[in-house]
């Protein structure tokens, strides 16, 4: 008896995420919501089969606990270095992740099929439509319509999704 065994392909793609934490955290927020990161972790796993999410942030003394517990949800930390200043009176604290988010999206190139950037930042225009044309752009994932950029909305032209509408989702109760 003879059986035909076919061999299947494994389809399986790598698909890693760059999350620009601040731009994540506030754009939630004001739209009066916060965001839990924990479901958030899960919501990336399930909708858009992310395998490693870079969380980038800004490193603060005191806030250990929080980067345990992002490590815990199963984000990997990169850290940036911040500053504080005033400005109008108040102290401000700086730590722009952009460059950071880029170069590792490059560091790992070849580890990847997809990646997924969340953010509304227009800095990563070069970045989502360098990988939007060599169809390596999954999905840019916005966290707030009104705020995000018209050029990262240019780049990711029909894969890009808003947070606005996952609210119910993803609020930290």
């Amino acid at each position: 008896m003879r059986t035909n065994i076919q061999k299947t392909k494994n389809t399986t793609k790598r698909v890693y995420a760059f999350i620009d934490s601040q731009n994540l955290n506030l754009g939630v927020r004001s739209q009066g919501w916060r965001l839990d990161f924990r479901k958030f972790r899960q919501y990336l796993r399930s909708k858009y089969q992310v395998e490693k999410a870079y969380l980038f942030i800004g490193q603060l003394p005191g806030n250990e606990a929080l980067y345990t517990s992002l490590q815990e949800y199963g984000y990997i930390l990169i850290f940036k270095p911040t500053l504080e200043r005033k400005e109008q009176g108040k102290v401000v604290v700086k730590g722009n992740v952009d460059a950071e988010l880029v170069l590792q999206a490059m560091i790992d190139w070849d580890r990847y099929d997809k990646a997924v950037i969340v953010s509304s930042d227009g800095a990563f225009y070069c970045l989502a439509n360098y990988l939007y044309e060599k169809e390596k752009l999954k999905r840019v994932i916005s966290p707030n319509y009104k705020k995000c950029s018209a050029l990262l909305k240019k780049a990711a032209r029909e894969k890009i999704d808003f947070l606005d509408y996952q609210r119910d989702k993803l609020a930290r109760k």
